[in-house]
Formats: structure tokens, sequence, C-alpha cells
């Protein structure tokens, strides 16, 4: 079989990396052509796009860069048509990979979409594109499915991948000692994965280091980006910057300071407490502010439906709120003994499922 999938972020690759891997479990003869990253090539997909180049992040960015989004989304379709795949796999990244859902099914390929696209939060009529262009879509969230139904499309809850991605996780006992990291207790700075989120925030994170004197930080870097990033961390003795080894830092962690994402779950399911925080441009978060139709932006408060953990968005992401809960949440207080308690039901709510094989599993049934 010859499968077509796109990611267009990083957390999207981790997890296309995985399906990869369990779709050529059960189909030793696949052909897996992807827009990624290193996870995906490293798991035998062919590259074609990196997702470095597409990672646009609020709604002014992408304005900006719509006319090259617009080239990308062409070269996009015509590689499509010019492979003929059995099936085209969508994760996550809703505004490109919508428009792929479409053009895919227009041409008569078979669409799964994986990690659906969070049209229950700003915007609900985005959902009738996914009953029209998908053949199926895999939930990664337990009440997603129930609301999809109501749209009419075709949803299964499937689990979610950072279970995949945890369990797979090695851990290097010589981690410490390997970046010089002594026995201070560690606060995790995780400042995101693209571009646009390190400038919004890591300048702020910075200026609350030295609020912390007895503790060292480690800033929780990718590789995907050029290392001048991270700069302005160099000059900080009481900072190190570890590269592609997030759940190392993590699982060293006596609390997290994480830009709203992907990692704010990963976070819990570490069960380390964090802050969450959150900077765009003015113009990008007054249109989000108008659409968005939930109470929460982290991926732990959405789950369960209550203020888990602290979110520090736009004018409230100061050095003096940023100070005030993480001192609360460093040392054994009533906060964060309230995020742990939470992140055991949190993690009865995600569950071990093992998803990528599952998605595998039922596509696989599906062209066969």
């Amino acid at each position: 079989m010859k499968y077509y999938i796109v990611a267009g972020e990083r957390s999207g690759d981790l997890h296309g990396g995985n399906l990869i891997r369990e779709i050529r479990q059960l189909d030793s003869e696949a052909q897996i052509r992807c827009w990624g990253g290193d996870s995906m090539e490293e798991a035998g997909g062919i590259l074609v796009k990196h997702y470095r180049d597409l990672a646009f992040m609020g709604f002014w960015e992408v304005l900006k860069n719509l006319h090259t989004i617009r080239g990308f989304l062409k070269f996009c379709q015509a590689d499509i048509l010019k492979y003929k795949p059995d099936a085209v796999i969508l994760i996550d990244y809703a505004g490109f990979n919508l428009r792929i859902a479409r053009f895919a099914k227009e041409q008569e390929f078979r669409v799964y979409y994986y990690i659906a696209p969070k049209t229950w939060a700003w915007n609900a009529s985005r959902t009738h594109k996914l009953r029209k262009y998908t053949d199926r879509v895999f939930s990664i969230l337990s009440f997603e499915p129930d609301f999809f139904k109501k749209y009419g499309v075709n949803a299964t809850y499937v689990g979610n991948p950072l279970k995949d991605a945890i369990r797979n996780f090695e851990p290097d006992p010589s981690f410490r000692e390997k970046h010089q990291l002594g026995c201070e207790p560690i606060i995790a700075l995780l400042p995101g994965s693209r571009k646009q989120e390190i400038q919004n925030v890591l300048n702020t994170l910075l200026e609350a280091v030295p609020h912390f004197p007895q503790t060292h930080f480690v800033v929780a870097a990718v590789g995907n980006l050029p290392s001048s990033f991270y700069d302005p961390v160099r000059s900080h003795p009481q900072i190190s910057i570890v590269t592609d080894e997030t759940y190392q830092v993590l699982r060293e962690a006596h609390l997290a300071i994480v830009t709203s994402g992907t990692a704010t779950l990963e976070t819990a399911l570490f069960n380390v407490p964090q802050v969450v925080v959150y900077r765009t441009s003015t113009v990008s978060y007054r249109i989000a502010r108008a659409l968005i139709r939930v109470r929460y932006i982290s991926l732990v408060n959405l789950i369960m439906d209550s203020e888990v953990v602290p979110e520090l968005i736009q004018q409230d992401f100061t050095v003096e709120n940023i100070v005030s809960w993480s001192k609360k949440l460093l040392v054994e207080t009533e906060e964060r003994e309230s995020q742990f308690q939470a992140y055991t039901e949190l993690q009865a709510v995600v569950g071990d499922r093992p998803t990528s094989r599952i998605v595998a599993e039922q596509i696989r049934a599906d062209l066969t």
C-alpha cells in the first residue's frame, strides 16, 4: 500500500513517526511519503517537506505568510496527484490539512484525519468539512467523538499518542552528570518548538530566573531551530540548554514553566507541577479572543474541564506572576498537592491505549 502523511508541527512529526513504525509492522511493503520532520524520516518515511518551513503561529502571522502557504498547498496537492496514494493521512495542523482533505477527497483518495482539529473550541463550522472531506477521524481526546458525531463525522476515540511516546522513552541515568547539572532543584523551561513561540516568551522567562538563586534552570531546546534562538540564555550561569531531550529534562524537573501546547500534557504525564504561559501578537490575540469558545487553552485544563494548572496568558504573562506561582509550586503547598491529585485523575482519563497501533490497524483494515 502507498500512504501519504502530512504533519506540520513538531508534535505531529513525533506521532507521525510512531504511526509510520506501526504501519510498517503491519504492512511490510508499505511505501510512505510524508511532510513532517526527523522522526517521520527516521521511521522510514520519504520526507518531502520539513515542518520547520511550515510552522506559522497565530492569525496575523499566517496572513503575513499567506502567499508562501498557498505555494506549499499547491505543491502538496500536485505531489499527492503524482504519487497516487491508497490513503492520505492528515495529522493535526488544521489550517493546512483541512484544505488538503478537501482536495484529496475531491480527487477520490481515501482521507483519514488523525488528531482532529479542535473545531469544538472555536470554529464549529469546520466540523462540516470533516464530515464532507474525511472517511474517518481518529480523536485523541475522549470527549471529541460525541461532539463530532452530532455533525455526522465518523469519529473514533483511539487514546492519546503521547502515551506511546512516553512508553517508548528510555531514561538516561547519567543525564545530570552528562550536562553537569549538580544536585540543585531543577526548573524546566519549555518555551515551545516554533520560532514565534520562543521569540514571544523566552526573554520574560529569563527575567524570572534571578528570583530563584538556589535553583538551576534547564531550557528544553529543539534542534530544528537555529541555535542562535537560544543566544539570550547563554550568558546566564544559572541556566543550562539541553537540546532534543525534553523527556529527560522533565524526568529531572521539580517544576516546569511551559508554553501552551502539547508540552503541557506531556509535563502532566511526567507528574511535574507546572505553570502554563502564552503570548502572541496583539492582533492574533484579539482575533482569538473573539473566536475561541472554551475557558482554557492548556490541554491539561481542557481535558479536566477545570483550572488544574495556572494559565498566564498575554497581559497576565508577567515576571511577577511567574515568580509568584513558581514559588507556590516549588515547595510542599496546597497548590502543588492539588496539581498532583488532578494529574492522577487526568492519567486515568487519558488511559494507556497503544494509540499508534490502533490507528494503523484501523487504516489497514479499511484498505484491505
